[in-house]
C-alpha cells in the first residue's frame, strides 16, 4: 500500500555547483583568449559566449558586461584560481609574513612575480591599453589601485619588523615595490628586449634588495 505521506528528501545542490563552476571557467577561458586575440574594444560579449558555448545573458547575468569580464579574468591571472580567497590570506603571503629573513622572501617573491608574470602582465597591458571606454578606464584605475594596496601590506609588514634600511618609511618603500613590480618594466625588459624569466626575476630581486633593506 501506497505510503500517504511523502517524504521530503535533503535537496542536493552539489551538481548544481560544480556545473555552475564549470560554466563560468569556461566563460573566464574563452574571455582571455578572445581579449587577448582580439583586444578590448573588438572583443563582445556575444564572441566570448559563443568561444564558451553559453548564451549572451549567461555572462551579462555572471559579470554584468564587458568591463565586468575583463576584471574577473584579471582576477583569475592574479592568483590562478577562481577561488574566493583573498590574496592576503594565500599560502605564499602568509609563509612570508612568517619568514624572518627579509632576503630570502623578496627572493622568494620575485622569482614568484616572474614565474607568474606571463600569466598576469599581458592582461594588465591590455586593461591599460583599452582606450577611452569609461568602463575600461574605471577597471584600469582599480587594478592600479590594488596593485599599491598590495605592495603597501608588503611594506608595512617590512616596517613594522624593522627590516627596512635606516631612513625609509613604509610609504616609500611601498612606492618603490610598486615601481619595480610596474607592468611597464616586464614589457620593457622580457618582451622588448628579451630578457628571460628567470632573469628578470633576479634583477627585480637585487633592485629591491638593494633599494630597500638594511644590510
Amino acid at each position: 500500500m501506497p505510503d500517504p505521506v511523502k517524504r521530503n528528501r535533503p535537496y542536493d545542490s552539489s551538481r548544481r555547483q560544480e556545473q555552475a563552476r564549470r560554466t563560468r571557467a569556461a566563460i573566464l577561458a574563452a574571455a582571455r583568449r578572445t581579449f587577448l586575440a582580439k583586444g578590448y574594444t573588438a572583443t563582445t560579449i556575444a564572441s566570448v559566449a559563443s568561444a564558451a558555448e553559453v548564451s549572451v545573458d549567461t555572462i551579462y547575468k555572471q559579470f554584468r558586461g564587458k568591463a565586468g569580464l575583463l576584471k574577473a579574468v584579471y582576477d583569475v591571472a592574479i592568483v590562478g584560481d577562481d577561488e574566493p580567497v583573498p590574496f592576503i590570506e594565500r599560502e605564499d603571503v602568509r609563509r612570508w609574513s612568517a619568514d624572518p629573513d627579509p632576503v630570502r622572501v623578496i627572493r622568494e617573491y620575485c622569482a614568484l612575480f616572474a614565474v607568474t608574470a606571463p600569466r598576469v602582465m599581458p592582461m594588465v597591458l591590455l586593461v591599460g591599453s583599452a582606450g577611452v571606454d569609461p568602463e575600461a578606464q574605471q577597471v584600469w584605475a582599480g587594478i592600479r589601485t590594488e596593485r599599491l594596496g598590495g605592495m603597501a601590506l608588503f611594506a608595512a609588514d617590512l616596517h613594522r619588523r624593522g627590516l627596512l634600511r635606516p631612513g625609509m618609511g613604509a610609504d616609500e618603500a611601498r612606492d618603490v615595490l610598486w615601481v619595480f613590480t610596474a607592468p611597464e618594466l616586464y614589457e620593457m625588459l622580457v618582451l622588448a628586449r628579451g630578457w628571460s624569466l628567470d632573469r628578470y626575476g633576479d634583477f627585480l630581486a637585487e633592485a629591491l634588495i638593494a633599494a630597500l633593506l638594511a644590510r
